[in-house]
């Protein structure tokens, strides 16, 4: 049986002067009374149903990068299928990469070749030819070849420095006169002077044919003896040996004539 005090609140406040039947009364009243009033449930504080919307809401704003990324373009998996083929093949060739590699023993001599198309003792050999020469047309082609040399390591170290891609972790550091930007593998500088000092004799000086074939067969095993030692990638010696090419090219096309420096070969 209801209390009279709830029956003379709804009585009481069950219209108004607009017409309106009013609750807040009887929720004051039972309120009064001390009696407990059961929450109302709303779906929304449902632990799933927030996890929903929340889930729903980043969908939504989903940034549109991201939406690229569960959809990789073609050119991307082919970029990361040849870089797991680089490292597989660098991982392989690798075989002087340590002492205790399966061809270890022969380090020393594969180090050998590899002070064979350092840039200091090319460059040291060049202006002590440029020294020595008593003839106009000599001192031309051995003037072109320094030029050539200290292109190659402007170019190489500036690329190294944009690129900044990491040596093989196989690769020991004990190279033979390293500089700042020789921590870096892209490009192999030993690749590029390799194939652009093999271009130039090749094409300025006279040769014979087993020299000719000594010079290709010396390039290709400098280039070759890089990814050998753990030094550089398969990718930073292929693309070394075209930069190589496409430097001499270009010194070819800045050739420096005896009339371009008179002084230089009235010495």
């Amino acid at each position: 049986m209801p209390s009279p005090r709830v029956t003379r609140a709804v009585n009481a406040n069950s219209t108004n002067p607009n017409g309106r039947f009013e609750f807040m009364s009887l929720l004051t009243n039972r309120t009064s009374a001390s009696e407990p009033i059961s929450p109302r449930y709303r779906p929304s504080d449902s632990p799933v149903h927030r996890k929903d919307s929340t889930s729903a809401a980043s969908q939504q704003q989903l940034p549109e990068e991201d939406c690229m990324k569960l959809n990789p373009s073609f050119l991307g998996i082919a970029l990361r299928s040849l870089l797991a083929v680089d490292l597989w093949l660098t991982k392989k060739i690798g075989v002087c990469a340590r002492d205790g590699s399966s061809w270890g023993s022969a380090r020393p001599m594969m180090k050998l070749i590899e002070i064979s198309g350092h840039g200091i003792p090319w460059i040291v050999g060049t202006i002590y030819c440029l020294y020595k020469s008593d003839s106009y047309a000599g001192r031309e082609v051995i003037l072109n070849l320094l030029f050539a040399l200290l292109l190659d390591l402007i170019l190489v170290g500036i690329v190294k420095g944009i690129v900044r891609r990491r040596r093989p972790l196989q690769n020991r550091m004990d190279m033979f006169a390293t500089f700042s930007v020789d921590k870096y593998s892209f490009p192999s500088g030993h690749a590029t002077r390799a194939a652009m000092v093999a271009r130039f004799m090749l094409n300025h000086l006279v040769l014979a044919v087993p020299v000719r074939l000594l010079v290709m067969l010396w390039a290709f095993v400098v280039s070759l003896s890089r990814v050998m030692l753990g030094r550089h990638n398969v990718t930073d010696v292929v693309f070394g040996f075209i930069m190589g090419h496409m430097q001499y090219s270009l010194v070819e096309y800045l050739w420096i004539s005896p009339n371009t420096l008179p002084t230089l070969f009235k010495m």
